[in-house]
């Protein structure tokens, strides 16, 4: 005996959160389309009846004043029969044509409704410029006759032509109030341009509706794009923060694995061991440091604390906390005061100098750096120059971007003390050196409030 084998459910793959912010971009957007449309359509609706039932009740108004018009010329002999001799000489019938139809005293004697059958035609034009069927007429009057009031309906020529129908009823003279209608007056206009226009005036808000519609989707997709932006940024800097974290922290913690495995086999001296993981321990320390750094400039939570500072003794203490080993530093600095932030300008001038540092020489040849602040105008400049290799071309145009700094460092430095040159509403620029190395010039406004603006 086999057992029944069950299929598994598919699982569906989990979506990002910012895919879930785009989705709900997406239904934000059908959302604002949708109502927009059913605005639209029930405006478009209630246009398109009222014009259809206004250019009705204006053709019936003038066929119901044309159809009284005649009726006063309707006469009855002395035994109550019809006499339309005054209407046909005073009138023509032909066009608009006009019917007149009568009731047989004996038609319905009992009260019941008249048929189109029962009415007797008096007189119908020989050349009518409208020909309706009899039918069509029989039925406008019977329906007339019936209603005791006046009557309108819509019909189609002899070879298909749209046409509107008025019946109005007569009595005979002196006839009571309950008496039942002697006959019919039966008109008939044409409506072929009425209902022309009108076709034309639906197109028309039918096209206009769709425009409109489609406006509205591309207004509620911008729109939604303005709301949701703001999420897309912050998880656009939330993936950034743990890209750089992730790259920056994964070759110093396989490095700690490595010692820390490397002493419990015993290999190495352990006074060796403990200094290079003190080392370590320092340079993850300044990795996380950074990286926060980072993180707040960058979602703009960081505060600045701006007061006036000495930016020459600043650079100078920098220059002096700076590692040497061997390098050589000089500083050229003219007594400048700007208006900033001391720890995050002391970072990104940290970060310049250590970068020369590092990447400012020849493998195996000291590093010349040479420091400079002075006064540019109305801002105040920190220009950092080595005489190393200068800058790779392939890296020129996105050096303060993360990752990116030509060499195997992340580039996080140099993204920092940008990050911190524009959070002061300056700026940092890179450049070939006098030397033929690099030139970084970090350029902070001279006086005044700076822009806390990221």
């Amino acid at each position: 005996m086999t057992g029944a084998v069950r299929s598994r459910p598919r699982c569906s793959r989990p979506l990002t959160p910012t895919a879930r912010v785009r989705r709900l971009r997406r239904r934000i957007t059908l959302l604002f389309a949708l109502t927009s449309a059913v605005g639209l359509v029930a405006m478009a609706v209630w246009a398109v009846r009222g014009d259809d039932g206004r250019w009705r009740d204006q053709l019936d108004r003038t066929m119901s004043a044309d159809t009284n018009w005649a009726l006063g010329l309707l006469e009855t002999d002395e035994d109550g029969r019809l006499d339309a001799d005054v209407l046909l000489d005073t009138a023509g019938t032909a066009c608009p044509p006009l019917h007149l139809l009568s009731v047989p005293p004996d038609a319905a004697p009992d009260g019941r409704r008249i048929s189109p059958a029962d009415l007797v035609v008096e007189h119908a034009p020989r050349t009518p410029c409208l020909t309706v069927d009899g039918p069509a007429v029989r039925r406008a009057a019977a329906s007339a006759v019936n209603a005791d009031e006046e009557r309108s309906l819509d019909g189609v020529t002899t070879t298909g032509e749209p046409v509107r129908l008025l019946a109005l009823p007569f009595y005979p003279p002196e006839a009571e109030e309950d008496a039942r209608p002697q006959g019919a007056l039966v008109t008939v206009a044409d409506t072929a341009a009425q209902q022309a226009d009108h076709r034309r005036l639906a197109w028309r808000v039918t096209g206009g509706c769709a425009l409109l519609v489609c406006l509205s989707a591309l207004v509620g997709h911008l729109l939604s794009g303005r709301a949701v932006r703001p999420a897309l940024e912050a998880l656009d800097r939330q993936e950034s923060f743990l890209a750089d974290a992730a790259h920056d922290l994964r070759t110093p913690a396989a490095s700690l694995r490595t010692l820390a495995e490397t002493a419990l086999r015993g290999d190495t001296d352990s006074t060796d061991v403990h200094r290079r993981t003190l080392r370590l321990a320092e340079g993850m320390g300044a990795l996380v440091d950074g990286l926060l750094t980072r993180a707040r400039l960058m979602s703009g939570t960081a505060v600045l604390a701006a007061e006036p500072l000495r930016l020459d003794q600043l650079v100078e203490a920098v220059v002096e906390d700076a590692p040497a080993d061997g390098h050589r530093v000089t500083v050229e600095a003219q007594e400048t005061v700007v208006v900033a932030d001391p720890d995050l300008v002391r970072r990104a001038v940290a970060n310049l100098v250590g970068n020369a540092l590092v990447h400012g020489h020849l493998p195996g040849a000291p590093a010349e750096v040479e420091v400079t602040v002075a006064v540019d105008g109305a801002s105040t400049t920190v220009t950092v120059e080595d005489a190393g290799p200068g800058l790779p071309p392939e890296v020129a145009g996105a050096l303060f971007d993360r990752f990116r700094s030509g060499s195997r460092s992340t580039g996080l430095g140099l993204s920092i003390a940008s990050w911190v040159a524009h959070a002061h509403g300056g700026s940092l620029t890179a450049g070939p050196g006098r030397r033929g190395g690099a030139r970084f010039v970090l350029r902070l406004p001279g006086g005044g409030l700076p822009s806390t603006g990221g």
